[in-house]
């Protein structure tokens, strides 16, 4: 399966800017939430997460048919690792220490942050390490 490149930099642009309002705001239902998207990105597919049904029901119509594709499993990988850094930092925000839930939120900011103003995903290029790896 292969999504929509731009979709996935799309859902990176909106968690980037989520994860920042939880840096400021020390928001742990903000988090938790962010955390679900992660989930729903893991478990159910980047197309089927609540940033790819908007993505692609209102934004990707409008800029019409996509250019490149991309294979789905490293942006999903990715989704994985980015619930992985949200619930460390759902356990610091909520029972402490709050470092680590700072640090936490910030690891993945930076990752959404590089995919969704350089096209950048770490969390794929990590993915593809692995397979690279595990294959042998």
């Amino acid at each position: 399966m292969r999504v929509d490149i731009r979709g996935t930099r799309f859902a990176a642009s909106v968690t980037t800017a989520v994860l920042a309002a939880v840096l400021v705001t020390g928001s742990f239902r903000l988090l938790a939430a962010q955390a679900l998207v992660f989930a729903a990105g893991a478990l159910l597919g980047v197309g089927r997460s609540p940033y790819g049904l908007v993505f692609r029901t209102l934004v990707g119509p409008r800029l019409g048919p996509p250019a490149e594709f991309e294979a789905a499993g490293p942006p999903r990988f990715a989704q994985g690792v980015g619930l992985v850094f949200a619930l460390a930092g759902l356990v610091g925000y909520g029972a402490g220490p709050l470092w680590l839930g700072t640090a936490a939120v910030a690891c993945a900011l930076a990752a959404a942050f590089l995919n969704a103003a350089f096209g950048y995903c770490l969390g794929c290029e990590v993915y593809l390490v692995l397979r690279r790896t595990t294959a042998s």
